[in-house]
């Protein structure tokens, strides 16, 4: 039998107190007796990168955690829930509705973490979080299962903000750096796991980059991170079905149809349904040569198959031969401004900056080549990319503070801090060091974003964007 929409709403509503791993519930039984606090951080252990972009929290804080967030009604849902699934007596009832009697269903936590869009090196704490009420100690933990997913748009952040560097490397050397912007577009809405994985996977990659055709990324930008703007950008492009629904012995005509179609600016046009270097140099180099080069704009050729690397070095060279080009200040070949290539398949990381040495060792500047990333930027990677681990380190006990970690002897590599931490920033190094309980450290660079059910600093887009320019700019080693 199917439900009907509401019902399937109903059933599927969020309820808070249940979005946790199924043996936090009982994790209230289980510290020593007199626990009053419990403090955690988030740290990259390592991993593909030696530091990491941190973005994408006050996503999480604003759409779960702010306002009044329990209700009576949720906790007993869960508790119906939990004595189903686990046994009875296993939910902390009593813990839950303190929450909504006494504290309006708003959770009594404080956060710390590092400003979003900062870069900073692994195996340093990036976000603490500790109860504030003595009788919640139990809940810093169990809000491990939500806050630890801020690991997904770090790792995106990252990898893109990676990518960025190296395009910009090939810049410097070959071309124009003021071009960077638009050089990786986001091609992965439907490559990824959900709605709103794709919506903030692509709000990260929007920290480096203004390219996307990720509409959800735009719009968790400008609900989440108070911009007014628009975020990201795109251009007319045709897909395979665009061009093969006209037939292969129509190609011609499909080709010429975009350019009539959108006669001014940028369009891009696969062109790899059947045969992309004949289409080249048969169809736009020849046919529709005297179209694209009296065009208002620039066509953007696509090859969407075959080797990167292999492939865009022989479109280059055809579209060379038949466009022309000129030779820059540093020495290497730029098209006819009226045409370029985005390469749109088998992008990574690596086929990235393998592909942009190879156009400059054949002398081919980076300025004649944009990248589109799909499933590689926002969904081929995990929470071991970057090693991320979410570790209590301090309890309080009857008043007083004790260290808390684990350092397994066959995974010394997992050994967690030990008590209470402040982020510092100096010559250009980051560090972990210890604090104390109400004892203000000026140097810690771990600020203050939430507490008691209210986020305390709202972060920008522009600022974020800045933070994240910092060393690109000569301004890397202020740490801000």
């Amino acid at each position: 039998m199917l439900m009907h929409k509401t019902e399937s709403r109903d059933f599927l509503s969020r309820n808070l107190v249940l979005q946790t791993d199924s043996y936090k519930f009982t994790h209230w039984k289980q510290y020593p007796p007199g626990t009053q606090y419990v403090y955690s951080y988030l740290e990259s252990r390592g991993g593909m990168f030696s530091q990491t972009v941190f973005f994408g929290l006050q996503y999480y804080l604003l759409k779960y955690l702010c306002g009044p967030v329990v209700t009576e009604e949720d906790v007993m849902e869960a508790l119906e829930f939990v004595n189903k699934h686990i046994g009875p007596g296993m939910f902390n009832v009593e813990g839950w509705m303190h929450i909504v009697r006494n504290l309006g269903g708003r959770l009594p936590v404080a956060i710390k973490a590092v400003p979003e869009g900062r870069s900073v090196s692994v195996q340093n704490v990036l976000m603490t979080i500790e109860n504030t009420d003595p009788a919640c100690y139990w809940l810093t933990n169990y809000l491990e299962t939500l806050l630890l997913k801020v690991w997904y748009p770090i790792t995106v952040a990252t990898l893109s903000h990676a990518i960025r560097k190296a395009i910009m490397d090939k810049l410097h050397r070959s071309g124009d750096p003021a071009l960077i912007d638009f050089k990786l577009h986001d091609f992965g809405y439907r490559g990824v796991s959900s709605e709103e994985t794709a919506g903030i996977g692509a709000a990260a990659h929007l920290i480096n980059f203004k390219g996307t055709d990720t509409v959800a990324g735009i719009r968790v930008l400008q609900q989440f991170y108070q911009s007014q703007e628009m975020e990201g950008f795109s251009i007319p492009a045709a897909e395979h079905s665009t061009i093969t629904a006209w037939g292969r012995e129509n190609e011609d005509q499909a080709y010429e149809n975009m350019l009539t179609q959108f006669p001014q600016g940028l369009v891009a046009v696969v062109s790899d349904s059947y045969n992309v270097y004949e289409a080249c140099e048969k169809l736009w180099g020849t046919l529709l040569r005297e179209k694209v080069e009296n065009r208002q704009g620039t066509l953007v050729v696509r090859p969407d198959s075959g080797k990167p690397r292999e492939v865009v070095l022989k479109v280059l060279d055809i579209l060379g031969a038949k466009f022309g080009y000129e030779t820059n200040a540093k020495g290497y070949r730029v098209l006819n401004p009226k045409i370029r290539v985005i390469q749109g398949d088998g992008v990574n990381y690596w086929t990235i900056q393998d592909t942009l040495t190879a156009m400059n060792r054949a002398g081919w500047s980076a300025d004649n080549i944009t990248f589109g990333m799909g499933g590689a930027l926002l969904q081929q990677l995990n929470r071991d990319t970057q090693q991320f681990a979410f570790k209590c380190s301090n309890v309080t006990v009857n008043g007083e503070d004790r260290d808390v970690f684990k350092d397994p002897v066959e995974g010394h590599d997992k050994a967690s801090k030990r008590g209470r931490l402040a982020l510092h920033f100096e010559d250009g190094k980051w560090s972990t060091v210890r604090s104390r309980r109400g004892v203000e450290d000026p140097e810690d660079r771990l600020k203050p974003v939430f507490r008691d059910g209210e986020l305390l600093v709202g972060q920008t887009v522009p600022e974020v964007r800045r933070r994240a320019r910092l060393e690109e700019n000569g301004a890397g080693k202020s740490g801000g």
